[in-house]
Formats: structure tokens, sequence, C-alpha cells
């Protein structure tokens, strides 16, 4: 059973913490916004492009490895896969933390619709 003394303090460390949240939701939104302020269509595309695009250079490396099962990988070959994964994870990444930045509001959203009707 939870005395009052407790079910304060309760109370307390739950508005203690959405006050915080709050807080960080707005130092995230004013210190992104003033590098992104908004984004359309095009770049956000562009980066889930680019994510693409290292994937299938790091899939057809580790394809092109697996292709010749009779030789064992140089060292260098593994150097160079293990690179190719880190660049696709760090795109990956990249991507997901801007898709983030926008459901959390950080980074406003322009339709290309909505740019063609106030022109």
């Amino acid at each position: 059973m939870v005395h009052g003394d407790d079910y304060q303090a309760l109370v307390e460390q739950k508005r203690f913490l959405v006050e915080v949240e709050r807080g960080i939701q707005l130092a995230n939104r004013e210190i992104i916004h003033q590098r992104i302020s908004e984004i359309t269509n095009e770049p956000f595309l562009a980066m889930a492009v680019m994510v693409g695009r290292f994937r299938a250079t790091y899939l057809e490396a580790a394809q092109t490895l697996a292709a010749d099962i009779k030789a064992a990988p140089s060292l260098q070959a593994i150097t160079e896969l293990r690179e190719k994964r880190e660049a696709y994870e760090e795109a990956a990444a990249a991507f997901e933390a801007l898709r983030r930045a926008i459901e959390q509001g950080y980074v406003d959203v322009q339709l290309e619709n909505q740019e063609a009707g106030a022109e």
C-alpha cells in the first residue's frame, strides 16, 4: 500500500520527468530547427535513396565474397566489407535520426503541394 508521502513523492517525480522531457523537446527543436528548419519530400527521399545505395554496395560486396566459396576472403576484402557495412549503418542511422526528428516536431515538414499553392 502506498502511503500519502510516498504517493506525493511519486507524483512529484512524474511531474519532474514531464517538465524535463518538455525542456529537452524544446531544446532539441530550437537547436535542430536552427540548422534544418523544414524539409520537403525531395531531400528526405534523397536520404532514403542514399541509404539504399549504401545497402546495395554492402550487399554486393558480401555477395561477391560469398560467390567464391572455395577461396578464403583476404583480410583486405573483409576490411572493405566492414567499411561498407559501417557506411550503410551510419547512413541508415542518420536517416532514422531525421525521421525521428520529424516525428518529434524538431523539423517542420513542407509538403510539395503546399509550396506550389503558396506561390
